[in-house]
């Protein structure tokens, strides 16, 4: 009888431990508070100050903006080129051989599947609105952007800046910067043993200290603000595209009933994607995305001017790298604010505000895999990606304004910054534009949807606390986070006044890049520690 007594109070005791227990590892993944928190309030009062006073909003973004890169602009070159350098050494080194997840991980994704998730989650809308677009305003000095270079618009001379220009501005400097924030957290994360975090990628410089309390919980959430701003104000574009497109194609206005339809279906795709999860739904939308890539390169290089694509593309490799360090380590004054102000340093803002939270999407994907097939393929490969992209749908754009095919240029002064895609379209060979537009207005909602999709749930990460190797965090995160995001872009583009309703979120999306410039350079730092000073864990 004593005996089972004593045996009811252990099993009693046994119970209570297992409760307390369970208390604890419920505490431990639960939900960040101080990262949370701040963030709703944050992007609650952005929401409604875009609502009440839209201008104000832009006005204090705009300015605070130009500020940042008047002043600081030589520090975003320098971090760029840095990161660039680092690159570079740790792919063609011996460190490209450790093993993301130790010496027997095995890879979970494969390498054409991984490559497109890598791809179309870091480019949202931007390479389909610029491929056009960003090309044929430096040819035609649409903004001033060849007045203190000294290059005539319109000429040949232009026609090879402005390739080249495109080269430099989306390959292998952003990518760089992607790829290095994505190498300081999967090491950390897989190797390491360490959070997925931001913060726990300075654990090197600063020590445990950095990853607890409040200096955690300040930096995940400028970076979490950062991301979220940014993804909003590309919604709030890729909205103003579409909807562009819908008004100069099919004579549809941009009313309010639009802007909630085409925000509420790009909401939906990459919030059910999100929710479903990275295998359910990153994966789908990235495959079927960078086939349509795939497609559209392939019918406008062999229905468009291929010898002039192919010539135009060599020699802006050429002046490309024949003044590669001249335009990495301009600080506004070689090329002018124009051109460097607000185009590559813009994009370097940008670029820098995602990458910490990008790193972690990238991180994510990548265990099994050694450093160096992760820079092949979020490097490299995007980089190439982009050279082909610029190439083909930039140079058709520049022969047909030579060949007076079409005024592209005219459009873009009379309609705006993004008008000319359309007008490129709509004269495709073969009378194509009828089946090509539609496609190409999917291919941005899915595009977007699927950049947004690996942000959101990135975000919802950073929100919860331990997320363990392998798994997601909670559905209800990632669709929460999803919400607002859309919301927000929606709200400014239909109630904000359309396409200038976005530009106070967009502008403090880039201005958010200034705060996370500073982690980012201690990123940089942190990783040169870890790689080249301390000892490596493979």
């Amino acid at each position: 009888m004593l005996e089972k007594e004593k045996t009811l109070e252990l099993d009693s005791l046994d119970g209570t431990n297992k409760k307390d227990i369970n208390l604890e590892k419920e505490e431990e993944n639960g939900i960040r508070w101080g990262v949370f928190i701040p963030g709703i309030l944050f992007m609650g009062v952005a929401v409604i100050l875009g609502i009440v006073n839209t201008d104000l909003l832009s006005s204090i973004a705009t300015t605070f903006f130009n500020w940042s890169l008047d002043n600081f602009g030589w520090l975003y070159q320098l971090a760029s080129i840095l990161a660039f350098l680092i690159v570079l050494v740790i792919t063609f080194s011996k460190l490209g051989n450790i093993r993301f997840g130790g010496k027997n991980a095995k890879p979970k994704y494969s390498f054409m599947t991984w490559f497109a998730m890598a791809l179309t989650g870091g480019i949202a809308t931007g390479i389909v609105n610029w491929g056009v677009n960003e090309p044929l305003i430096y040819f035609g000095n649409v903004y001033g952007e060849l007045n203190q270079l000294g290059i005539q618009p319109n000429t040949s001379s232009a026609a090879i800046f402005s390739i080249a220009r495109c080269f430099y501005n989306w390959t292998f400097i952003p990518y760089a910067i992607y790829s290095i924030a994505g190498l300081a957290v999967a090491y950390n994360y897989f190797n390491k043993k360490e959070k997925l975090t931001v913060t726990a990628t300075l654990k090197p410089l600063f020590g445990k200290k950095v990853t607890e309390g409040i200096l955690a919980e300040v930096i995940d959430t400028l970076c979490m603000l950062a991301i979220t701003l940014g993804l909003a104000s590309g919604l709030g574009t890729g909205l103003a595209l579409v909807a562009s497109g819908l008004e100069l194609t099919y004579g549809i206005p941009k009313t309010i009933v639009v802007w909630l339809a085409i925000g509420g279906l790009t909401t939906i795709i990459f919030t059910g994607a999100s929710y479903l999860g990275i295998d359910k739904g990153i994966k789908v939308l990235a495959t079927w995305n960078s086939k349509i890539f795939y497609i559209l390169l392939i019918i406008l290089f062999f229905t468009g001017p291929m010898v002039y694509i192919l010539r135009l593309s060599t020699a802006g490799m050429a002046e490309w790298l024949h003044n590669f360090w001249r335009w990495g380590l301009d600080p506004i004054d070689i090329g002018g604010a124009a051109l460097t102000r607000s185009w590559t340093l813009f994009d370097w803002s940008v670029w820098i505000a995602y990458a910490p939270l990008m790193g972690l999407f990238l991180a994510m994907i990548s265990y099994g895999r050694t450093i160096r097939e992760f820079m092949i393929i979020n490097w490299i490969m995007p980089s190439i990606f982009g050279m082909v992209w610029f190439s083909i749908w930039g140079g058709t754009a520049i022969n047909w304004q030579i060949t007076g095919k079409v005024d592209l240029i005219n459009t873009l002064q009379t309609h705006g910054a993004v008008a000319g895609l359309w007008q490129f379209l709509n004269n495709f060979p073969l009378k194509m534009g009828v089946i090509i537009i539609p496609i190409v207005m999917i291919t941005l909602i899915i595009s977007f949807a699927t950049a947004a999709d690996a942000m959101t749930t990135t975000i919802a990460s950073m929100c919860m606390k331990n997320i363990p190797i392998g798994e997601e965090p909670p559905a209800l995160q990632k669709i929460l986070w999803g919400l607002i995001i859309g919301s927000i872009s929606i709200i400014m583009a239909a109630f904000g006044g359309g396409e200038q309703g976005v530009e106070g979120v967009k502008a403090l999306a880039a201005a958010g890049g200034f705060a996370v410039l500073f982690i980012f350079i201690l990123q940089l730092i942190s990783i040169i520690k870890m790689f080249f000073i301390d000892k490596i864990e493979e």
